[in-house]
């Protein structure tokens, strides 16, 4: 139902969120298959926390941060895809007021969390690859802890920013949230007052911490792959770059699904399209990153193994 009457702040308690689909049938397929995406994703990434935690042969900054990135995994996918099981499963499509600012605040502070961790794992691999005598000190335990709270300070003010732009708005042309979970621009979308500054402030923010990352992650592979081509033993080189593998393959992961998802909002004028491109790009990285782990990494596949004649 389409609201064209303004409506003060006071009288939107709640919005509604786009439906999936509106045949039954298809709700309970849709609700069998995301419940089983957000299981795999979260079991796998517990496992992958697990391993790292009982095997010796892990505790190095190198996993430290990937136990980081699987937990902060959990909690990404945690934000969106529960809500969407329950509407499900409830045939519920409302979300109140203060439950849309809490999703969309969790969204975009684990978001840059991941966008922070890949480029501080990019980091390690080139102190690890360029200096490698220099290795334990350049990398030591108060420096990974000094890291993660840097990545945590940077994502809590994004989200804190974004939020503190979403309770400016006022009053709203409508409650019919264009996505499946609250994102900033589709509130702002619905805001019956001009946002254009509003919108240059977030554009301009995502614009730092989005190219910033990425041209630190570019930088410190064209290192990684100068420093690995002066290596003359072929063997070498191959171990040099298996321990880059998985990572690179979970940078091209996230950020190839993000940019198919701007690309194709972009082009797309369908919000049903946008909304099913949002939800691949919150589901599929997740999913698919212990997958690449536990597959391209032999130390997590040793460390599977162990684990399994342990504990199993």
């Amino acid at each position: 139902m389409i609201h064209n009457d303004v409506k003060n702040l006071t009288d939107v308690l709640e919005f509604h969120l786009m439906a999936i689909s509106e045949d039954p049938d298809l709700q309970l397929v849709f609700f069998g298959l995301f419940l089983s995406v957000y299981l795999v994703t979260v079991l796998g990434n517990m496992l992958i926390i697990l391993i790292i935690i009982f095997d010796s042969h892990l505790h190095t900054p190198m996993y430290f941060f990937l136990s980081n990135l699987s937990l902060i995994d959990i909690f990404f996918i945690s934000t969106t895809i529960p809500k969407m099981i329950v509407g499900l499963k409830m045939h519920s499509r409302v979300i109140s007021y203060a439950g849309c600012l809490t999703q969309m605040s969790l969204f975009l502070f684990f978001v840059c969390m991941d966008d922070m961790i890949l480029t501080v794992m990019a980091y390690d691999r080139f102190v690890a690859i360029c200096h490698p005598l220099h290795y334990t000190v350049m990398m030591n335990p108060q420096v990974c802890a000094v890291l993660i709270l840097l990545s945590f300070s940077v994502s809590v003010f994004d989200s804190q920013l974004h939020n503190l732009i979403a309770i400016q708005v006022t009053c709203f042309k409508d409650v019919e949230i264009a996505n499946f979970f609250c994102h900033p621009s589709q509130l702002l979308n619905l805001a019956c007052t001009n946002t254009l500054s509003s919108n240059i402030v977030i554009y301009f923010i995502g614009v730092i911490l989005g190219i910033f990352p990425v041209l630190g992650i570019i930088l410190s592979y064209c290192k990684i792959v100068f420093s690995i081509l002066k290596i003359p033993s072929s063997s070498r080189k191959y171990k040099a770059f298996s321990t880059c593998g998985s990572h690179l393959s979970v940078v091209c992961l996230f950020y190839g699904t993000g940019i198919g998802v701007y690309l194709g909002s972009a082009v797309s004028h369908s919000p049903q399209k946008n909304a099913v491109a949002s939800l691949i790009y919150t589901a599929v990285s997740p999913m698919l990153n212990p997958f690449i782990y536990t597959l391209r990494n032999r130390d997590i596949s040793n460390a599977l193994k162990r684990f399994h004649s342990r504990f199993l």
